[in-house]
C-alpha cells in the first residue's frame, strides 16, 4: 500500500475531491488545510491580494491511500482531469507500512 500526498492550491479543493470520488484507484482520502510559504512571483495568477500582504497562500494536503498497483494509474488519472489542477500542485509517494481500521 501506497500514500499518495498532493500539495494543491485551496481554490481547486471541491473539483479534485469530484475527480478523486471518480477514480477507483482513490478509495479513500484526508484533506487538511494547510499554509504554503515561498518567496511569490508577481506573476503567479492563483495568487489573491490577501496571499501577497499575509505572504502565505491557502493550500490543501490531500493524503489518499493507493493500491502499489494503482499508483501510476491514478498518477494518469490527475494528470488528465480537467479539474484545474496542471501546474497548482505537488505529489509525492511513501510506503504505508501498517493500514487498518481502529
Amino acid at each position: 500500500m501506497k500514500n499518495l500526498t498532493l500539495i494543491i492550491h485551496s481554490d481547486i479543493e471541491q473539483a479534485l475531491a469530484d475527480t478523486l470520488r471518480a477514480a477507483p484507484q482513490a478509495n479513500k482520502f484526508i484533506f487538511t488545510r494547510v499554509e504554503g510559504h515561498s518567496a511569490h512571483d508577481e506573476r503567479d495568477i492563483s495568487l489573491s491580494a490577501r496571499d501577497k500582504v499575509v505572504g502565505y497562500t491557502a493550500h490543501v494536503r490531500v493524503d489518499i491511500l493507493v493500491a502499489d498497483t494503482d499508483v501510476n494509474n491514478l498518477l494518469l488519472v490527475l494528470r488528465t482531469a480537467e479539474c484545474g489542477l496542471a501546474g497548482r500542485g505537488y505529489y509525492w509517494v511513501t510506503e504505508a507500512l501498517a493500514f487498518g481500521e481502529l
